[in-house]
């Protein structure tokens, strides 16, 4: 039987919502849209670069429980509602998977909350087959 396991992150949007932060899946790992909300505090920044620095700390959490890291990342999917934020957080997203390389798509789409600036989604696969 193949392990399906959910990861959650103590976001009140998993709560209140009721979706998890990840899932495993046998081998695969996909870690649900994630914004650059502090969980432990709630609190976001207005400057949409420091949100991608948090929401990719975010995933590496997801990714870390669910013994991946980035370096295991196959997609990523980028999800802003100003094009124009998109290239200023390019180096911050270089620097976490430039040398990774996933297939990747960025979305230009409202987001949930009008704070939120940037969202990410990403698909790892677990090193080792951990299928069961």
């Amino acid at each position: 039987m193949t392990e399906r396991r959910a990861i959650v992150s103590g976001s009140t949007f998993e709560e209140q919502i009721g979706y998890a932060r990840a899932v495993i899946d046998g081998d695969w790992v996909h870690v649900s849209g994630t914004t650059g909300f502090d969980y432990t505090t709630m609190t976001i920044s207005a400057d949409v670069v420091e949100q991608a620095e948090q929401a990719l700390r975010n995933v590496a959490s997801a990714l870390a429980e669910a013994g991946c890291s980035f370096g295991d990342v196959v997609r990523v999917r980028y999800l802003l509602p100003d094009r124009a934020d998109f290239e200023p957080c390019w180096p911050t997203l270089r620097r976490y998977f430039g040398d990774i390389r996933p297939a990747a798509t960025m979305l230009v789409c409202g987001l949930s909350d009008a704070r939120m600036k940037f969202e990410i989604e990403v698909y790892a696969r677990r090193p080792g087959g951990h299928a069961g």
